[in-house]
């Protein structure tokens, strides 16, 4: 299910219904100017029928708005001959249906709104239910959107679920084909919603430790063996979290004061990993499990069947084997750690398939 994404010009598979709202709106807009201009009509058309009555401005208008909603309370301005009444007629039969017509588009705006949300949330449930081994974002603020970002620009399926469903419709416009749910990840229903039973990993990166840590520990009950990348703002609490089960635990705060400090004293190596994180263009640092299932490659092998790939480093039980050599010939239960470009991932495991 890694194929699927939900961003950059990739899709989640997500059924999208033609939805009736626009159109229905643009007939809102038009019986309004209809209705607004069949007024200002009338009124003009009322104060001169009664210029020999000496009925004000405020007179014509009120005989207008009961002639066009047929309300009836009486004549304020005299008919009295053909075709004054033939005008008002005609004033009362456009109006009436100019009214209804505005009236009735305006119900059905409404209720194809909730339709077209009801309708939208079950296809969305339904395509959350049949996915394998994606990823669950588990708080949608600055952070969330950041880790949400390198997800879709790799090409990864993923889940988003946080507190506040303003957070999903301001940007609808970046993520148009977002699977989120809305609620508080901390509660079992809404993380087995996500399907975390077949989930590859979880985030909880949260503005608050005390929620994260509790997202760890309910992810961590619902599914003992998915991976759980933590958000912590006080140092204190990177133990505890740990504790409850995180395989990893950041603190935006340290590690932003490191990468302050390695601007200073390596900004050559800085400035090249924001190249590597902030262009959807260039190279990612990826790795990949090896499995009994993966063709039996030697590291030469492996860079003549991926000549995109720089291969790094593999990783052991205990211990990283750096710049490996091409006769090393990969075994299962290592990991391959290569630095490919933001679609590399599928190439490579196309490489070792």
């Amino acid at each position: 299910m890694h194929g699927m994404s939900n961003w950059g010009g990739f899709k989640h598979g997500l059924p999208m219904r033609q939805t009736q709202l626009p159109r229905i709106r643009k007939r809102i807009y038009a019986a309004a100017a209809l209705l607004l201009c069949m007024t200002m009509i009338g009124t003009l058309g009322f104060y001169i029928v009664a210029d020999d009555q000496q009925a004000s401005f405020s007179d014509a208008l009120h005989m207008t708005l009961i002639t066009i909603t047929t309300v009836g309370y009486g004549e304020v301005v005299p008919l009295t001959n053909l075709g004054e009444r033939l005008f008002a007629d005609l004033m009362a039969l456009t109006g009436f249906g100019t009214v209804t017509f505005l009236f009735t588009s305006l119900a059905t705006f409404f209720l194809e709104s909730d339709l077209d949300y009801s309708l939208r949330k079950r296809r969305m449930e339904k395509t959350i239910k049949k996915l394998d081994g994606h990823y669950i974002l588990c708080g949608f603020g600055r952070v969330g959107r950041n880790v949400a970002n390198e997800l879709a620009i790799t090409n990864r399926t993923f889940v988003a679920i946080d507190s506040d469903e303003l957070q999903f419709d301001v940007q609808r416009e970046h993520f148009p084909n977002l699977l989120h749910l809305h609620g508080d990840a901390t509660d079992d229903d809404l993380l087995l919603a996500a399907h975390i039973s077949e989930a590859a990993g979880v985030f909880a990166v949260t503005g608050d430790d005390s929620r994260n840590l509790m997202i760890i520990l309910t992810a961590r009950q619902l599914n003992p063996k998915v991976r759980v990348v933590a958000r912590c703002h006080e140092l204190r609490n990177v133990a505890k979290m740990k504790k409850a089960g995180a395989d990893t635990v950041i603190s935006p705060d340290f590690a932003g004061g490191m990468r302050i400090a390695s601007s200073m004293i390596r900004p050559h190596v800085v400035t090249f990993l924001d190249e590597m994180l902030r262009s959807d263009h260039n190279v990612r640092l990826e790795e990949v499990p090896i499995s009994p299932e993966h063709r039996v490659l030697s590291i030469g092998e492996l860079k003549q069947r991926c000549p995109n790939c720089v291969i790094l480093s593999i990783r052991n039980q205990h211990d990283f084997i750096f710049n490996p050599a091409d006769n090393l010939t990969l075994q299962p239960g290592q990991t391959l750690i290569a630095m490919v470009p933001p679609q590399g991932r599928n190439e490579l495991l196309t490489a070792l398939s």
